[in-house]
């Protein structure tokens, strides 16, 4: 359903990418990137927007998950790193593991918020890099966010 979810939706559909792989413990995600008439630019690599677009949301949603309801979780900055253009499919793997969910907690349980960074990686199926994203998620305990921004849920 989740795979479902974000490839109908209208803002990762424009995107041109696809969810082509979800965990069932929703701990890894894989989206591809094809190269297309609607993903192509100008000099027939894959547009740098869709490879900055795909990534997006990836990474809150698998940490809503793993850490449940008492948590706001947002996409807060990202940068892109273009290392070679793309002339094929492009794909993207988001992972979280064990370890990371724990230093989550652990450092949620000393400071009612923060920040943490992602790097994720557009392979060609041979594992070569092209781009580079680097992502950076704010995570905070409801109670303490809603307190922070006034009441609201925003």
């Amino acid at each position: 359903m989740v795979r479902l979810g974000f490839n109908l939706h209208p803002a990762f559909r424009g995107t041109g990418g696809r969810v082509i792989h979800v965990a069932k413990d929703l701990r890894h995600i894989r989206v591809a990137l094809p190269l297309s008439w609607k993903t192509k630019n100008i000099v027939g690599s894959l547009y740098g927007g869709s490879l900055f677009a795909i990534t997006d949301g990836a990474h809150p949603m698998m940490l809503m998950a793993a850490l449940g309801d008492g948590y706001i979780v947002w996409d807060k900055a990202a940068s892109i790193r273009y290392r070679k253009p793309g002339f094929s499919t492009l794909y993207a793997d988001f992972v979280l593991d064990d370890a990371e969910i724990a230093a989550i907690r652990e450092e949620l349980a000393k400071n009612p918020e923060l920040e943490r960074t992602y790097l994720v990686e557009l392979k060609d199926a041979h594992g070569c890099v092209h781009t580079v994203v680097e992502r950076t998620v704010y995570i905070a305990e409801k109670t303490h966010y809603r307190q922070k921004s006034g009441g609201g849920d925003k």
